[in-house]
């Protein structure tokens, strides 16, 4: 039996009220391994005395941090919304020249890790940067400062957009254009068929992106601790290294309760937009291409302005690093290993398959059987998206050590209990915190394609006979294998840039080109990290050909 026959074989079996209950199980059993880690979370605060939890939660320096946080989620996620849904705007319905090269460029971004673009917009914009010294001269003698709160702003939108860019872009593609055409054949004016008809079938896609960029913003470490903004993941990370795990544990809680609230909103958003899906195939009715006319030049200079920024200015940065310290990348091509990029290769692949796997069921029961039981499965998946890698990875060693010491594990004391390098430290624990943080990317893609095929081709298959899983096989799955390829190839790119968690967590070892990057990093030789971050880079990158292969 194959693996599709496995994941779609309970659609056959016992039903109650309509619901399959295997199908039902399968997608709880998921969801449990998903939040599993948060014991580690709950046992930690419920440690804690009541009286001291309230202080830490009600003081001032927290309720800054809660302030700072949400400022930070909702600036990036609306600059986000009007870069990426005027972006895939442009490179799907108008006559934007070189719309192909466009449409590669502006989603090239999301290749880019968030603290590499942060570390070289320092190099580029900072006090004492690239910038700085060319402006000098010119008497000149101070530019805007890219730390704190607009520049970690900065940073995440211009590697977050693609998120929105390519959610909306696949909304735009499978949208039936004759919809729009009937509507203005009633004599609806053009503005009022866009808010009646094309607002409301692309919404689910622009929210799917937005909530993405919002969890991703929430619980990023490196961006604001290189930019030095006390958000919620930066003070986690320095609560814990000076012992402070309690509060770190409080932060969390917290954290993880305004992730929450976050899905709860976009869930309310989805439920409004749920009646708008028509069933329409990709690339249904005529091609109707907006002409840009006089716009068209100033359409051109914000796709290069957007471009200049996210790729332009870090792969310059790194590129200047090695012409100026030619002996270092010599010294550096001898010791760097592809090897690192083949273990980065590896993990990536394997957790883009497992999450490619484990998103068909909950997906499928989310977009098929709407219940409040089905989405909470559904939502569950997305709370590891915003926990902190450090705060998962950290989980996660405890799990380890919990389960050896309970199977009557080995020798070193850590944590109280006894430790076995057989779970921690080895890959699958590696990959099971990466699909427990990226899983959402491939839920989220998939459950937008179950969305969109319409129910009475497989109620006509069932008609003729066919199987419940016979009909998800030959007439569902071939419909939504580019959101499930398209989700997997996300998981791909976020895994490879993954840090926290891999710092934690990988094998002994197993150099990958993030902790290779990192422990070069923090011996300040930059010349040494522009030649393993090209190649993370040019590594990720790859995974975009297939992300827009699937348009077709």
């Amino acid at each position: 039996m194959s693996v599709v026959d496995r994941l779609v074989d309970p659609l056959d079996r016992e039903e109650t009220d309509g619901r399959p209950v295997g199908l039902a199980l399968l997608s709880a059993a998921i969801a449990a391994a998903v939040l599993s880690p948060l014991a580690w979370i709950v046992v930690r605060v419920l440690q804690v005395d009541t009286d001291y939890a309230l202080s830490i939660l009600a003081r001032p320096a927290t309720v800054e941090i809660l302030l700072t946080s949400l400022g930070l989620v909702a600036a990036v996620t609306g600059f986000s919304i009007l870069l990426g849904v005027p972006l895939a705007f442009l490179t799907v319905r108008t006559d934007l020249p070189f719309r192909r090269f466009w449409t590669v460029a502006v989603a090239l971004p999301l290749v880019v890790p968030s603290y590499l673009g942060a570390f070289t917009f320092i190099m580029a914009f900072g006090p004492s940067g690239e910038l700085a010294d060319v402006l000098a001269p010119l008497g000149i003698a101070s530019i805007p400062s890219i730390y704190g709160f607009p520049g970690t702003a900065l940073v995440l939108t211009l590697y977050t957009y693609p998120y929105v860019f390519i959610t909306t872009r696949a909304s735009l593609l499978s949208f039936d254009q004759q919809l729009v055409e009937a509507a203005r054949t009633l004599g609806i004016s053009r503005w009022a068929a866009f808010k009646r008809v094309t607002l409301p079938q692309l919404l689910p896609g622009i929210t799917s992106g937005a909530l993405l960029v919002a969890l991703y913003a929430l619980s990023d470490f490196g961006t604001p601790a290189l930019l030095r903004l006390d958000v919620f993941t930066r003070v986690i990370m320095v609560e814990f290294n000076t012992f402070g795990r309690e509060t770190a544990a409080l932060l969390s809680l917290q954290l993880l309760a305004i992730t929450a609230v976050i899905l709860a909103i976009e869930s309310r958003v989805g439920d409004s937009t749920q009646g708008a899906y028509v069933g329409a195939s990709p690339n249904q009715g005529s091609d109707t291409t907006v002409s840009l006319g006089a716009w068209k030049l100033p359409a051109l200079l914000f796709c290069a302005v957007v471009v200049a920024l996210c790729l332009v200015v870090p792969i310059g940065v790194l590129v200047l690093w090695l012409v100026r310290s030619p002996e270092t990348a010599a010294r550096i091509g001898t010791e760097f290993q592809w090897g690192f990029a083949l273990n980065s290769t590896k993990v990536s692949l394997a957790t883009a398959l497992v999450c490619a796997v484990a998103a068909v069921p909950v997906a499928y029961f989310a977009a098929r059987h709407r219940s409040r039981l089905a989405e909470l499965f559904d939502r569950a998946t997305y709370v590891g998206y915003a926990m902190p890698g450090i705060v998962l990875g950290l989980a996660l060693v405890f799990f380890g050590v919990w389960y050896q010491s309970a199977a009557g594990g080995l020798s070193t004391d850590l944590f109280g209990a006894d430790y076995s390098p057989q779970l921690y430290q080895a890959l699958p624990l590696l990959i099971f915190a990466y699909v427990v943080r990226f899983l959402p990317q491939s839920v989220g893609a998939t459950r937008s394609s179950v969305r969109r095929v319409d129910r009475s081709l497989t109620e006509a298959a069932r008609t003729l006979g066919r199987t419940r899983s016979a009909a998800f096989r030959r007439i569902t799955l071939p419909l939504i294998a580019p959101g499930v390829i398209g989700g997997a190839a996300l998981v791909f790119l976020t895994t490879m840039k993954e840090l926290p968690a891999t710092l934690l967590l990988h094998p002994t070892g197993f150099e990958t080109l993030v902790t290779y990057i990192w422990g070069l990093r923090e011996s300040a030789n930059y010349g040494a990290v522009a030649v393993p971050a090209l190649a993370l880079i040019v590594v990720s990158g790859l995974s975009m050909v297939v992300i827009l292969s699937q348009e077709d």
